[in-house]
């Protein structure tokens, strides 16, 4: 068979490289699934090509000003920074710095060079990062908000265009490739190996005829091992280094 590029493939891929069909695998098809959804859990945690890096667009609405907060998809791990489009331009503050900055210097920047608009803009922004900082987010995956502590009516008006910087997991059933990955194949497998050894254990000792015994200790102990030295392996090799994050 073919690289697995679906969840039966990837369970009936594990399954044989524990002995099936030659061997009986004494493991409830719920518990495979159980122990697929945890391999592919362990995965999108701690694997670079777990998630993907993604810039999420959301229009602000009034409901959004009133909570305070914007509600994201269930896929995003973390968010690391926010920044607001199309909100300069509808600023309706006469006193506003950036205001006078458009009212001002538009009619020339659209005729001549934008350098002198980039190097004012940029002086703008240092000076509000230095006298105000930056916008606090508070980002739970469990609950699926993103909190912006500021003054959202001044800061992100009605309509304006928030954009997060975060991260999402991927789907397998559309990144199918994720199915064949040998550190997720390998470690699927001894997921399924200590669930085998964990049902075997019920019966240690019990001699069957012709004088064999189970030993589902020594099973569950083997794959226990296997396991450990997979996700040192994943940590040394396939994570990203730590970074900071929200969420």
């Amino acid at each position: 068979m073919a690289n697995p590029a679906t969840r039966d493939e990837l369970k009936e891929w594990c399954l044989r490289s524990l002995g099936k069909p030659v061997v009986d695998i004494n493991v409830d098809d719920e518990q495979l699934e159980d122990r697929i959804d945890e391999a592919i859990a362990y995965y999108r945690d701690y694997h670079f090509d777990g998630t993907e890096h993604v810039y999420y667009r959301h229009q602000c609405t009034a409901e959004d000003q009133t909570n305070g907060y914007i509600t994201v998809p269930e896929g995003i791990i973390g968010v690391t920074g926010c920044f607001v489009v199309g909100g300069t331009y509808s600023v309706n503050n006469l006193f506003n710095v950036r205001y006078q900055i458009h009212l001002n210097d538009m009619y020339n920047m659209l005729q001549s060079s934008i350098v002198p608009y980039t190097m004012a803009m940029t002086h703008v922004n240092m000076l509000e990062e230095m006298f105000v900082g930056k916008q606090p987010i508070r980002y739970n995956r469990h609950n699926d908000r993103v909190y912006i502590d500021t003054s959202w009516k001044d800061k992100i008006p009605l309509n304006s265009f928030l954009v997060l910087d975060a991260y999402q997991v991927l789907d397998p059933d559309i990144s199918t490739d994720m199915y064949s990955d040998r550190w997720l194949l390998r470690y699927t497998t001894q997921l399924f190996k200590r669930q085998w050894g964990e049902n075997l254990k019920k019966f240690e000792g019990l001699q069957m005829p012709g004088g064999l015994t189970f030993n589902g200790q020594k099973i569950w102990e083997e794959a226990q091992e296997a396991m450990m030295k997979l996700e040192d392996e994943m940590i040394s090799s396939y994570s990203l280094p730590v970074h900071d994050m929200i969420g």
